[in-house]
């Protein structure tokens, strides 16, 4: 069992890969598996809703590491996404990436739980931990909770340290994870089977 943990800051050892490293540890005490994966600080293109990734199976986009990251996606089984508070919204960074792989391999992320984790120096949390979690919820994927919506404060990585609480999120996080991970792995293993979503009505409301 293994979790993909996401970096969407552009600092590679900042303030949100703190706040990854304790839910990190907290898996890896629970016998599960993790990567985490940094988006890096270069450029990243956005969506062009191309369409090409439905006959591709991935983003026509080869330039970066969207397509690495679509291809972990496929053995991985949960999920936590990372990010920086920018304006009270989530790094560009990884709204442009969680976009694309979204759209282009929503199967893979299916029935698997998810995560987000806000780090600021003070305000925005909230906002950004609400877009976040919105992909998550679209792409029929079990929302992981812990004991206070998934924020966590500081400028520096030294200032993350500081916030108790915070960081007790982040370990509640990662338990809660691993739990739910064990849990439908025990539900494939005795039968109960992944559930078949409706499909075929989209509705349009201008007609």
């Amino acid at each position: 069992m293994k979790v993909l943990l996401i970096n969407g800051s552009p600092h590679e050892k900042g303030c949100t890969y703190t706040g990854l490293c304790e839910v990190e540890k907290t898996l890896n005490a629970n016998g599960i598996d993790t990567e985490i994966i940094w988006l890096g600080n270069g450029q990243f293109r956005d969506c062009i809703a191309c369409g090409a990734c439905r006959k591709l199976g991935k983003c026509v986009f080869d330039d970066d590491i969207c397509n690495e990251i679509i291809e972990k996606t496929k053995t991985a089984d949960g999920f936590v996404f990372g990010t920086p508070v920018y304006y009270a919204h989530p790094s560009g960074r990884v709204l442009s990436i969680m976009d694309r792989i979204f759209y282009s391999a929503s199967k893979h992320f299916a029935h698997k739980p998810a995560a987000s984790i806000v780090c600021a120096r003070r305000g925005g949390t909230t906002a950004s931990f609400d877009v976040m979690n919105k992909y998550f919820t679209i792409a029929q994927m079990p929302v992981v909770s812990s004991t206070y919506w998934n924020n966590i404060h500081g400028n520096k990585p030294e200032d993350v340290m500081q916030d108790l609480e915070g960081l007790q999120i982040m370990r509640n996080l990662g338990t809660n994870m691993a739990w739910l991970i064990k849990c439908i792995e025990l539900g494939k293993n005795n039968g109960v089977p992944v559930p078949e979503a409706e499909r075929g009505n989209t509705t349009n409301f201008i007609r």
